[in-house]
């Protein structure tokens, strides 16, 4: 074994290796299997509305709900509820209800003009909302909607993993 060790070529071969996997746990991030993390945000609350005069009509009690959707799995097991909703100072956002999906690198909510339950790699190909990087793996979160998004045509919430490109689930809205 000594003279092997004296070999340069071995040496060389030693830190390929040390190196190719030091680069392989960075990218793939394999620890991330088996950890997960919880948020869970309230709907939001209505603006305190003024006192109304007798005739004039009453503001919403909350949020309007635009869309809704059952999360199916991509690359990975994705549960829970997506719903788009409208507050009544016109700010819109998806909401993740019940949510539960694997954590991951890179991961990130968005809004496609795919179909849910697509091949996990077609969301990439359309037009897509990005809504931000994902904040838990499991419970129920908020993602703001930008407000000159054009929501007209979208057809899915997507969990996507943009390191690799494919989509951890998606569920289907009507938009």
């Amino acid at each position: 074994m000594r003279r092997l060790l004296r070999k340069p070529v071995t040496w060389v071969v030693l830190a390929v290796l040390t190196v190719g996997l030091v680069v392989g746990l960075a990218l793939f991030e394999p620890w991330r299997a088996f950890t997960t993390s919880h948020v869970d945000e309230a709907l939001p609350a209505p603006p305190a509305a003024a006192p109304a005069a007798d005739d004039a009509p009453a503001a919403p009690a909350g949020p309007a709900e635009l869309a809704e959707g059952a999360f199916v799995n991509g690359e990975h097991d994705t549960s829970g509820t997506a719903r788009v909703l409208e507050l009544p100072d016109g700010e819109r956002i998806l909401r993740l209800e019940g949510f539960s999906t694997s954590d991951g690198p890179d991961v990130r909510v968005w809004l496609s003009d795919t179909k849910a339950g697509a091949d996990w790699g077609a969301f990439d190909d359309g037009r897509v909302v990005q809504l931000g990087e994902l904040k838990a793996t499991d419970g129920n979160h908020n993602y703001a909607i930008p407000a000159g998004a054009d929501l007209e045509g979208l057809r899915s919430a997507v969990i996507w993993c943009d390191r690799f490109n494919v989509a951890f689930g998606s569920a289907p809205l009507a938009l």
